[in-house]
């Protein structure tokens, strides 16, 4: 039976946040009892405009220069209130706090333009196996015109005992050994990031918060590392259609260093982040540009 589609326009206020995150807090302590876990069948759907300053303050942020044009990276902060909706929703099995962003991966089919209708759809995807506990997926979509022009997947993980499915992705490939930049994250960067893209998950936004979960202070978004890559790999002109995709690794800290490491360049090019020794990486990825967009690199 297909599921019926649930369209929200308005943001997820702050409120919403903490009483979803109660809730689910209350919902997790109740499943540690037993039960089985079940991903709710809700489809979440908001159109969005892809305006000049919003846009411009995310870009920025990331690194990408307005040459660059729209960041392949930029609907998913747009869509990420669908996917708290989903996560902090009351059918939802596992509390939205407290869960672990593993891997993301992004497909742009077509180039997205400053002014853009987008139809953002999110919903939740399938059970993933992993050695700590349950992964599992969301999946957005965006829709120009009636067509697809872009798709994301994201995979979480829920700590605990080992848990069902397919086993989660591994993004394994070239050595990326070559340091091509080295960045400063400042100590308000989550803060920052948190008001261009919605995200203001605690452990990013307020050491407190982090020691809360377990960090000794805040860390960086794994999508601000991601798309802070994107940025410095891309060619100095809009993306028609790529590919990238990231597993995130360990916490970038907040203030910290790091620096950016390549593999051999091509139309598919394998990276990694890591710490300012270049002995830890924050997160390994892989970037691949159509044919025209390789040879503008």
């Amino acid at each position: 039976m297909t599921a019926a589609v649930e369209r929200f326009d308005a943001p997820l206020s702050g409120a919403a946040v903490v009483g979803g995150a109660l809730n689910g807090m209350m919902r997790g302590m109740l499943r540690a009892e037993g039960g089985e876990a079940v991903l709710p069948r809700r489809v979440l759907q908001r159109e969005v405009g892809l305006g000049a300053e919003a846009v411009g303050a995310y870009a920025r942020l990331c690194g990408f220069a307005p040459e660059q044009g729209v960041p392949i990276t930029a609907p998913h902060i747009l869509a990420f209130p669908l996917q708290m909706r989903i996560m902090l929703g009351a059918d939802f099995p596992y509390p939205a706090m407290g869960l672990v962003h593993l891997h993301n991966r992004i497909r742009q089919q077509a180039r997205l333009n400053i002014g853009d209708r987008l139809t953002l759809t999110a919903r939740a995807g399938r059970f993933l196996s992993h050695d700590k506990g349950q992964a599992f997926t969301l999946e957005t979509t965006a829709v120009r015109d009636g067509v697809t022009v872009w798709e994301g997947t994201s995979v979480y993980l829920r700590l605990g005992r080992p848990g069902q499915g397919d086993p989660a992705p591994v993004l394994t490939g070239d050595e990326a050994d070559r340091l091509v930049e080295a960045w400063t994250a400042p100590a308000d960067l989550g803060r920052r990031y948190a008001r261009v893209s919605g995200d203001a998950n605690p452990i990013h936004t307020s050491a407190l918060g982090a020691r809360l979960f377990g960090f000794r202070r805040a860390i960086a978004h794994g999508m601000w590392t991601k798309a802070r890559a994107v940025a410095a790999l891309s060619p100095p002109t809009p993306l028609d259609a790529a590919e990238v995709e990231a597993a995130f690794r360990a916490p970038l800290f907040l203030p910290g260093q790091a620096g950016l490491y390549v593999g051999p360049s091509g139309a598919s090019r394998d990276f990694e982040v890591r710490d300012a020794k270049g002995a830890r990486a924050h997160l390994r990825g892989r970037l691949t540009l159509s044919p025209e967009d390789s040879l503008a690199c």
